[in-house]
């Protein structure tokens, strides 16, 4: 039977040509196949931790027979001493104070059968963190009004001012609805369900006008806002990022809207712009006027941006790194050669920031040693590019790094620069956790309103202001603020707000 089945059997002959395009498409599918799986089954953490095999040496099979030469088994006696130091008994862990900052509420209890022939040698104290509920509560104005008998007029104290004239929502409400939603991540549906747990039923449209009105009296701080952030600067990062928004011209379907996000690490400013597409068109409106460096990821729109100023672009060297994590199932001696390249460049950047050394140290410090390393990076980048396969993972990593190498290695060039865009990620990560919660945008002018808040609360995240007593503030005083001091109010000039 075995013989039958073997003299069926057909070998067919290819061109090499073929065959080196058949590896080529096996290898891509194979990548694909593993990121899949990586995204299913894997983890999410881009944590590289090397191997003790660092060249990849591939250990002998427990079943492989050792060759002649490799038979002779020398033996050796050997040895040593050591020292055992007896595990001392591990300490129950300590409970964390609570923070100096939060009231305190005194709470005497005295003993039973206390006579004047006691005598207080002391007490202990136990400190208990509690909370007070949410509350809903109505705040009722009364102003009287008085005549003069004589001349018969009628005097009455102005109303105070209030965020929405002849609205029954005050600023710390419309300050709650605004932070719970983009900062807690609750829609507008949940948080009605919150308002009448606590006994005010308010109805979607109700809560949605006080969303649309606060925003409206926002759009001049945000205007503000846009200034400070692209005004005289020069260096800012970039990224974006996808928002599913309701199209009325797309009946059934969404429309695939970006927020393109930019940071000013030298003011410490968030800005969040939404637009439509994600074509070039939209960074050339964003930086049409600024003139410096511009980091970002590998995206082609951001190269020759036909804009008035000039524009120099600068790598993020996590995004390359993401790729060589990815690569790691694919070719692990190559990868995790690259990796610890870029754990050493992150080294550097860590005990510089820990020594907390001014920009012109921290040029002449990575010049010295961080240099060194992206040049044996680049080196190495070019002699293995030709001996992967160009659809594989680590063919894939290698490319997109030598492409964008000069941009990655432009970091070391001044001291305000970043090695990476990781904290202009970090921002957008609300935007994220928003996405999974409200899903999409009502409408275009929703997102852009969506884009004015997350500029606001990133930056006030950033400058570790509590975003509601920040918000809560600006409402109380905007629309009685001078129109050219409305800079005053952005979270950068608020120092009243701090957590």
């Amino acid at each position: 039977m075995l013989k039958e089945v073997s003299q069926s059997v057909e070998y067919i002959s290819i061109p090499k040509s073929e065959y080196d395009k058949l590896m080529v498409e096996y290898e891509y599918l194979k990548n694909q196949l593993a990121t899949f799986k990586r995204m299913i089954f894997g983890q999410k953490t881009e944590r590289f931790k090397p191997q003790e095999n660092p060249q990849g040496i591939i250990q002998q099979s427990l079943f492989e027979l050792p060759s002649e030469e490799q038979s002779e088994v020398t033996r050796q006696e050997i040895t040593y001493s050591r020292s055992v130091q007896k595990k001392e008994k591990k300490q129950p862990p300590a409970r964390k104070s609570l923070p100096p900052h939060l009231p305190r509420e005194e709470e005497i209890i005295e003993p039973k059968g206390i006579t004047p022939d006691h005598k207080k040698i002391g007490e202990e104290v136990t400190e208990v963190l509690e909370m007070i509920p949410a509350k809903l509560y109505v705040r009722k104005i009364i102003r009287p009004k008085y005549i003069n008998n004589q001349t018969e007029e009628i005097i009455i104290a102005d109303l105070p001012n209030l965020p929405i004239p002849k609205s029954i929502a005050g600023a710390s409400v419309l300050a709650q609805i605004n932070v719970s939603k983009f900062v807690d991540h609750l829609p507008l549906y949940r948080q009605r369900k919150i308002f009448r747990r606590f006994g005010y039923n308010v109805s979607a449209s109700t809560i949605g006008g006080w969303f649309s009105k606060t925003i409206s009296i926002l759009q001049p701080l945000y205007e503000e806002l846009i200034k400070e952030t692209l005004s005289q600067a020069t260096y800012l990062q970039s990224d974006e990022s996808p928002i599913k928004v309701q199209d009325i011209d797309k009946k059934g379907k969404l429309h695939q809207g970006y927020m393109w996000v930019v940071r000013n690490p030298i003011k410490g400013l968030v800005l969040f712009k939404y637009n439509k597409g994600r074509s070039r068109a939209a960074p050339e409106q964003l930086f049409y006027n600024f003139n410096g460096t511009l980091q970002t990821d590998g995206y082609t729109v951001y190269k020759d941006l036909n804009t008035k100023g000039k524009i120099v672009l600068l790598g993020c060297m996590a995004h390359a790194r993401r790729y060589f994590v990815k690569a790691k199932d694919n070719d692990y001696s190559r990868a995790e050669y690259v990796l610890s390249l870029m754990q050493r460049l992150y080294a550097i950047e860590r005990k510089a920031k820990e020594r907390n050394i001014s920009f012109q140290t921290l040029k002449r410090y990575r010049k010295l040693y961080a240099q060194p390393l992206l040049l044996k990076l680049e080196s190495w980048l070019k002699e293995n590019i030709v001996l992967v396969l160009p659809k594989s993972s680590i063919g894939i990593a290698i490319n997109y790094t030598l492409n964008i190498f000069p941009n990655l290695m432009r970091y070391i060039e001044d001291g305000r620069y970043e090695i990476d865009n990781n904290m202009i990620e970090n921002t957008i990560r609300p935007l994220a956790l928003g996405r999974k919660n409200y899903l999409f945008a009502g409408s275009h002018d929703a997102a852009k309103g969506y884009a004015m808040m997350y500029s606001f609360f990133a930056t006030c995240k950033i400058n570790n202001l509590n975003p509601y007593n920040w918000l809560f503030e600006v409402l109380n005083k905007i629309n009685d603020h001078k129109v050219n001091k409305l800079f005053e109010l952005l979270p950068i000039n608020n120092n009243n707000s701090t957590n």
